[in-house]
């Protein structure tokens, strides 16, 4: 239009030269300004979108990192002032024992701090040792190493693992209902130690922005945010797939099917009549209807149960199709789980 009206044959007219100024200032006031805030709100909407895929990748990766696997482990929340926190716990994640050294300033208790993990060490036959990331992390980790070279008869690993959303986790309604006898500064620790010994058994119990796996958090769409993160916790229970007699209600709520009433209504009735021993007893619990167990029943496993089918992926609609397959190979069932030879 612009060039139009700056033709020769247009710039004679009063006419033309007030359009010619009325379309400037449509353009500048009006359209420009329109056409930036569209543009710069399409690109906000693609970078939360990508930053919202960071968090998800990162905290996919978090949660599927590989457990240490059942073995007694200490785990150390390091601290200057307020001291290093320890926590020992059982190869189920059970605590033990719990203590306070001061190694660091402002107390310097160091042969005195090295001696007393030592001891723990020993008492407990710990296995694996978890240290935080935090305050300290690196002169913990010294005294650590100092402890194992001068106790080298001791069969003991440490780690470095992430303590983000620990101190969140720590002062949790959750950890109050599972540690109720135990200092909140204590419970810390124990969150280390079960983030190494079980990394998704123990993150699900928080709250997936609180763990730190990207930037600006609070910047981007919260809604979207937080159904990406469940989707992928979500995603990543039912890929692993949740023992039922070990399970907290945190990491059952997340399985398909279940929702947070069902999983403490699970926990209770396995507190009350003992563990599960096959699949088959979900029924039994209060308000789980055949549609939540019909969902629920393929990621839920069951060991040393019954029914050895019960510890696989197998759904129970399942079992009659695979067991006569297995009929077939002229095996029992306990001798083609795990047998790659004979499943293939």
């Amino acid at each position: 239009i612009l060039q139009t009206l700056n033709l020769d044959c247009h710039t004679q007219s009063a006419r033309d030269a007030w359009l010619l100024v009325t379309v400037q200032w449509t353009w500048r006031v009006k359209i420009s300004q329109y056409m930036e805030t569209e543009l710069f709100a399409q690109l906000r909407e693609k970078s939360e979108t990508e930053a919202i895929h960071v968090f998800a990748k990162n905290l996919q990766d978090l949660l599927m990192a590989a457990p240490a696997g059942p073995k007694v482990t200490m785990g150390l929340d390091p601290g200057l002032r307020t001291g290093v926190k320890i926590a020992v716990l059982d190869a189920t994640g059970k605590v033990l024992a719990t203590s306070t050294i001061f190694p660091h300033q402002p107390q310097n208790q160091w042969d005195k701090s090295t001696r007393t993990l030592a001891n723990i060490c020993k008492q407990h036959k710990v296995e694996l040792i978890s240290i935080g990331n935090g305050t300290g992390s690196r002169e913990t980790d010294k005294l650590v190493s100092e402890m194992m070279k001068a106790n080298a008869e001791l069969p003991l690993q440490k780690l470095v693992v992430s303590e983000a959303g620990a101190s969140v986790y720590s002062a949790s309604e959750l950890a109050s209902n599972e540690l109720p006898d135990l200092d909140v500064s204590l419970r810390g620790a124990v969150s280390i130690a079960r983030r190494l010994q079980d990394p998704l058994a123990e993150l699900v119990k928080i709250e997936p922005k609180a763990i730190g796996v990207g930037q600006y958090q609070h910047d981007v769409n919260q809604s979207n945010l937080a159904l990406s993160l469940d989707t992928v916790i979500e995603d990543c229970v039912n890929a692993v797939g949740v023992d039922l007699n070990t399970a907290s209600p945190a990491l059952l709520a997340h399985v398909s099917g279940l929702n947070k009433t069902l999983a403490n209504n699970i926990v209770h009735f396995r507190d009350t009549n003992g563990a599960f021993t096959e699949r088959k007893a979900l029924k039994k619990v209060e308000r789980l209807g055949p549609k939540a167990y019909e969902q629920a029943a393929g990621f839920l496993r069951v060991m040393n149960g019954l029914n050895p089918l019960d510890k696989s992926a197998v759904h129970p609609e399942a079992y009659d199709v695979v067991t006569t397959i297995i009929s077939k190979t002229g095996n029992a069932v306990n001798e083609v789980l795990g047998n790659k030879d004979i499943l293939r």
